[in-house]
């Protein structure tokens, strides 16, 4: 039996793991800038708590991962982080506004494609507290230019407003009497979809439900002058920053708790049935179903996955280099090179060695492969004179001759000396 990752699930190794915490570090030092703190929750909740996003949303019905503990809890691992912030807010009471930001894995029992995984990864922020439309407008612009900021060029915003919930229940009322009236038009799936969420249909990609969809009522009919005010000053808000979107009336997020502003983050880069990369909006009724008051609330999260994948597509934000600094070539046993590379390592400077006894050639292939800008050779000669010799690597510039040729160093100085080198280097902006 050949053990593997379950279906939908992926191991992660480097340099790919490492591209992946960089994006989150990039994320954090964004979210940050703007007063978000990051918040941890579980990676499983009550059950409850991901009930209230909606029964009749999919994530709910069909994609949760549910199971009772030894002790009879009717638990779920967390499809998505909203619910669980949210949740986190009602039992710990912080105070307002609330600035959150997040990362972390979630998980739902859908089918694996491009970008789209069972476990799969996310950021975001939640803004508790502020109902005022320039909340809105900072949530977008922090996943605006956190995106932006990736070299994302080919990014599309896309805006709408689902109105207050009086308005989204009478666009409900509005949307099932008219796919009623039309309901042998549509597809099986989207009979079956009709029957439990009309809202959901407007997301159908199937051929046989476009046509109808496209002849759907629409949400403005149905805004308060309090929603249309809120969406006019979320619309001018970001016009005044420069940031471009477009409005499209027919779009819905996949969870029941938005109210009021929706809008998502598409690649253009990216195939068309797959180019979201994220998106959020404001969810004000969630924290007073959570049992808690009625706060406010506005967010979004973004696929870690999918936004990697809008990076490959624009040649942009690759891995970080995992390249040692130095690599400490030891013919004399070992020991050497094991205090040699805590020492370095101790003042911040990247070392591998080698192990095993290995030949000189056979070390210096390894220190070839590593990357590393520098070698450090421990031979007997060096060890009896309490020296170190000092050489660059060939892939980092040096020649036949000067700094190619090896240059020894009393052992006492070389960590001060490799790390004047390296800071020498950093600030010309070396590419050595």
């Amino acid at each position: 039996m050949s053990l593997q990752a379950p279906r939908g699930t992926r191991d992660i190794l480097a340099p790919d793991s490492a591209r992946l915490r960089a994006l989150v570090e990039t994320f954090a030092g964004a979210a940050e800038l703007a007063g978000y703190g990051q918040v941890v929750s579980p990676m499983f909740e009550q059950i409850e708590v991901f009930r209230r996003v909606g029964e009749a949303t999919d994530i709910v019905s069909k994609e949760m991962y549910e199971f009772r503990d030894p002790g009879d809890r009717h638990l779920a691992l967390r499809p998505e982080l909203t619910a669980s912030v949210a949740r986190a807010f009602v039992q710990h009471r912080p105070p307002l506004p609330w600035k959150a930001w997040y990362e972390g894995p979630q998980f739902r029992y859908e089918k694996p494609q491009a970008g789209r995984f069972r476990q799969f990864n996310q950021v975001g922020a939640e803004l508790f507290g502020s109902d005022d439309p320039q909340a809105d407008v900072e949530v977008i612009a922090l996943a605006w230019r956190f995106c932006t900021g990736l070299g994302l060029r080919e990014l599309r915003l896309v805006v709408n407003s689902l109105g207050d919930r009086a308005d989204r229940e009478a666009y409900l009322a509005a949307l099932a009497a008219y796919f009623e009236r039309r309901a042998d038009e549509l597809s099986a799936q989207g009979r079956e979809t009709l029957g439990r969420n009309p809202l959901r249909l407007l997301d159908s990609k199937r051929p046989e439900d476009l046509a109808v969809v496209a002849g759907a009522p629409v949400i403005d009919d149905c805004w308060s002058e309090a929603a249309a005010d809120h969406f006019a000053a979320v619309l001018a808000g970001l016009e005044s920053l420069g940031i471009p979107f477009q409005r499209n009336p027919r779009l819905v997020r996949g969870l029941d708790y938005y109210r009021r502003t929706a809008f998502e983050l598409a690649s253009d880069a990216l195939d068309g049935a797959q180019d979201a990369v994220g998106g959020g909006g404001r969810y004000d009724g969630l924290v007073a179903d959570l049992g808690g008051p009625e706060v406010p609330g506005v967010g979004f999260a973004l696929g870690v996955d999918r936004l990697l994948l809008a990076c490959d597509a624009e040649g942009s934000f690759p891995a970080p280099s995992g390249a040692a600094d130095v690599f400490v070539v030891d013919v004399t046993g070992g020991g050497e090179a094991t205090l040699l590379a805590e020492e370095l390592r101790g003042a911040g400077i990247r070392v591998e060695r080698a192990f095993d006894g290995r030949s000189m050639k056979a070390q210096m292939k390894a220190a070839d492969r590593s990357g590393a800008r520098w070698a450090l050779l421990i031979g007997s000669d060096e060890l009896a004179g309490g020296q170190v010799s000092l050489r660059r690597m060939r892939a980092h510039g040096a020649t036949a001759t000067g700094e190619s040729v090896q240059r020894r160093i009393p052992r006492r100085d070389i960590t001060a000396e490799l790390a004047c080198l390296l800071a020498t280097e950093a600030a010309e902006g070396s590419t050595l």
